[in-house]
C-alpha cells in the first residue's frame, strides 16, 4: 500500500482543564476553562506493521501531559502555554512535528465572540550535521 504523505497524524481534540492563565488579575485568581487540540505528526508504519506501541506515541500519555500543563503553573500568555505544550510533545521521540491550538473560550473580551484560538506549529530541531531533506535543497 502506497503512502500519501511522509508523516501520519495522531490528533487529540479538546483536551480540557481549568487553568489560571491570563494577564488580568481575575484570570489568574479565579481561573477559567481552556481547551487544547494537538496534532502529532509521526510515522506510524513500523508501529502498525508490528503492532508495537513503543514505535509510536502513546496519546494517553500526551493527553495527561497537556492536561497537567493546562492546570499547572499559570502563564500570563496563552502563547507561553502553547510553547510548553509543543515542547512536551516534541520530547516524545516519535513526534517529528506538532501543531497546538489553545482555545480560551471565556477570554475577557467585551463583545460577543465564540472563542479565542492560538495556533502554533513546531518541529524537531535538526542535530548538527544532520542532513536536510534532499527534495527541499534541489
Amino acid at each position: 500500500m502506497g503512502r500519501v504523505n511522509d508523516l501520519d497524524v495522531i490528533e487529540l481534540v479538546g483536551v480540557g482543564g481549568f487553568g489560571h492563565h491570563g494577564v488580568l488579575a481575575h484570570e489568574t485568581r479565579d481561573g477559567q476553562e481552556f481547551l487544547v487540540d494537538v496534532r502529532l505528526h509521526v510515522d506510524i508504519a513500523r508501529a502498525a506493521a508490528h503492532d508495537d506501541l513503543d514505535a509510536t506515541v502513546d496519546y494517553g500519555v500526551v493527553a495527561n501531559e497537556v492536561h497537567n500543563l493546562i492546570v499547572g503553573e499559570p502563564f500570563l500568555l496563552i502563547e507561553t502555554l502553547a510553547e510548553h505544550i509543543a515542547e512536551a510533545c516534541l520530547e516524545h521521540r516519535a513526534v517529528q512535528r506538532v501543531e497546538v491550538a489553545v482555545h480560551k473560550p471565556h477570554a475577557p473580551i467585551m463583545v460577543p465572540f465564540a472563542d479565542v484560538v492560538l495556533r502554533i506549529s513546531r518541529a524537531q530541531k535538526l542535530n548538527p550535521g544532520e542532513a536536510v531533506d534532499d527534495d527541499e535543497t534541489e
